[in-house]
Order: structure tokens, then sequence, then C-alpha cells
């Protein structure tokens, strides 16, 4: 794994983060993530179109990108998990908010009061060896 790819990955407030579709195209999406436990943890809607391709394909790719979904710098080969258990997802939770503070705070309050909160999806992204 190259590890400059993966500090210069980590120093972004956002990573692009493509699912597969079933005609192998990948959809990229600009998200908030954090590293945690050998991968990265990130969070969407749970009714999002990354989630439900994920319930189809593991594959996924990363890279960093602006806000925007710029991408710039190099992808990376991932897989993909919706994470299931109260405490993993406990886990991503904290992860998130060590590394955006009150921002991500502020996020899940405002989520809450929307009633979303609950219906979020919590993904673990770990790089792929097998990819090189």
């Amino acid at each position: 794994m190259d590890s400059k790819l993966l500090a210069r990955l980590e120093r972004g407030a956002y990573v692009s983060f493509a699912t597969r579709k079933r005609s192998g195209e990948f959809v990229p999406t600009p998200v908030w993530f954090a590293p945690g436990d050998g991968g990265y943890y990130l969070f969407s809607a749970g009714d999002a179109g990354k989630v439900k391709r994920l319930r189809n394909f593991s594959e996924a790719r990363l890279a960093p990108c602006t806000v925007t979904g710029r991408i710039t710098g190099d992808r990376l080969a991932a897989q993909a998990f919706l994470l299931e258990q109260p405490e993993d997802i406990a886990r991503a939770l904290a992860a998130l908010r060590r590394k955006y503070g009150w921002q991500m705070h502020l996020l899940d309050a405002l989520s809450r009061a929307a009633g979303k909160l609950d219906r979020r999806a919590y993904i673990r992204v770990a790089p792929d060896p097998a990819a090189g």
C-alpha cells in the first residue's frame, strides 16, 4: 500500500467515495471520512444510492477530493461494508466526531431535529491489498 497516498488522503477533509453500479461503472460522491481500525469510516443517508449499491457490491474506490468532488490525487481500490452492529456504528461515529469536532456534533443535532439521525448508514472502507 502506498503510504504517501494514504497520508495525502487522510490530510483532507473530503474523500471521493465511488461505489460500483451493476453496469460496472463507478459513481463518485464527496464525503466526510475518518481513519480508524486500518481503514476509514464514513456515513450517508440510509436510502442514498451509494448505500443501495453497497448492498450489491463491496468494491469501492477512494481518492482525495474537494468539497465539490474534484479529484486531487490518485485513486485507491477499496472494499466497503455497511456497519450493522451498534458497537461498530459507535466506533465509526466516535472517529468522525474526533476528526470533525463541532461540525459533526452540529450535523448530528440537525439530523436528530429533522428525524434523520436514526436513518443514517455507517460504512467501513478498507484499502484493497489485492489491488496492489
